[in-house]
């Protein structure tokens, strides 16, 4: 790989990306898992509370990714890392100073802005760090980000919110994320990029040309679908067990999380693995399997969507979370396969911009949406997920599709422009 003796241990960096991914996540899931009481002092609706867990951090997460990505793709990805996460959690830190519900909406397009400035920058950075033939297991270590995330917002939150205060479980976050950013930025150096004398094409005609790809935009919107079902179960599921079940928002949390969060880290981890093995000779085998994971993964949340007794609701989130936990493994690793070095922050950040448009924008507000028309309460809840849930199948129909052209999409992405 030719990187310079002087760069930290790959392995080390890795994990320090990965910590400031866990606050990346866990301030995403933490207003998620204080829906109930947050909801009670501030008097709104289900509805109401989707706008703020949806388009109130995503519409800004996901439209300044790209400009920051481009940028990203020419100055030291560390530094914006950096500053985006202290930016973050800043404004984690004033969520807990909300006066009402549109001061905290304030509050976390601020969270929104600084989280634009992690995704694609670290995603560059792993691929300079690993080879191709590692990039399985690096992007396996970053997908439990996402479930030690939830399990911090989820598990660790409430507690806090319990023994102190909602707004409590805000500032304690915010403090967590400055103190991972500083250990990062005192180790993490930029590796030595090959300079290039290739003009790197204007943004509308590059986002055209891959989505032209069959590859890039099976990939694309396949994960943006399969994002939109997994999130607006994900940010609603401790609400449901707590409706469900008649248990407190922490009781709930701490249940969903022992049961999906922690087979999510497994089943990261272990697909991984799985990825570089079957990867040997036809890289569309890592999308095939996210396409086999993402379904079964679907069917399983609809399981525990509507389970009786929590016992049944528990056994459910089992399979779902460790057969979907890595699912979205296969979708960055594709990604950097195809796209050449000098575009894969920008090239990650245009399939990432429809990913958390319609998943991280679409999927929590759509479920709030569609539970304030089915009356909200327990039943409200459930018929919204019975609703949303099932497109994730539309999703992994997609990446499959996408998989038969993954190899003659890369060679036609580096040839020389016509």
């Amino acid at each position: 790989m030719g990187m310079d003796q002087k760069l930290p241990n790959r392995w080390l960096v890795l994990l320090l990306l990965l910590g400031i991914a866990i606050f990346n996540q866990a301030d995403r899931f933490l207003l998620a898992a204080l829906v109930d009481p947050i909801k009670a002092e501030f008097t709104v609706s289900d509805g109401i509370m989707g706008l703020l867990m949806g388009p109130a951090f995503a519409v800004f997460y996901s439209t300044l990714a790209i400009p920051i990505a481009i940028y990203a793709d020419r100055a030291s990805r560390i530094k914006i890392i950096v500053t985006g996460c202290i930016v973050w959690s800043i404004f984690t830190i004033l969520c807990g100073y909300a006066t009402g519900p549109w001061t905290l909406a304030l509050a976390r397009m601020g969270v929104g802005v600084g989280e634009a400035a992690f995704q694609a920058p670290a995603y560059s950075l792993i691929a300079a760090y690993f080879t191709t033939e590692q990039r399985g297991r690096a992007f396996a270590v970053m997908a439990t980000a996402t479930y030690l995330g939830q399990m911090l917002g989820y598990g660790v939150g409430p507690q806090i919110a319990e023994a102190a205060h909602w707004r409590t479980a805000f500032e304690a976050f915010g403090v967590g994320g400055l103190i991972i950013i500083l250990a990062a930025w005192a180790i993490i150096r930029e590796p030595h990029r090959e300079t290039t004398d290739d003009a790197r094409p204007p943004f509308f005609p590059l986002a055209r040309r891959l989505f032209m790809l069959r590859s890039y935009s099976g990939m694309a919107i396949g994960m943006a679908i399969g994002v939109l079902s997994g999130v607006g179960f994900g940010l609603w599921a401790a609400t449901l067990f707590a409706r469900n079940y008649d248990m407190t928002m922490a009781a709930a949390g701490a249940a969903f999380g022992s049961a999906f969060v922690i087979p999510g880290l497994l089943g990261a981890a272990l697909f991984g693995f799985i990825a570089d093995w079957a990867a040997r000779g036809d890289y569309g085998r890592i999308l095939k399997l996210s396409s086999i994971a993402l379904s079964l993964a679907t069917l399983s949340l609809i399981g525990t969507t509507w389970s009786p007794t929590l016992g049944w609701a528990l056994g459910w989130a089992v399979p779902a979370g460790l057969i979907g936990g890595g699912w979205a493994v296969g979708i960055y690793a594709g990604l950097q396969y195809i796209l050449p070095d000098k575009l894969r922050a920008t090239g990650t950040a245009i399939a990432m911009l429809s990913v958390n448009l319609m998943g991280y924008v679409g999927g929590p507000w759509l479920v709030g949406l569609a539970s304030n028309a089915f009356g909200e309460g327990r039943e409200g809840l459930r018929m919204a997920l019975t609703v949303v849930v099932p497109v994730g199948l539309v999703g992994a129909l997609l990446l499959w599709r996408a998989a038969q052209h993954l190899t003659q999409d890369k060679e036609k992405l580096g040839a020389p422009e016509a």
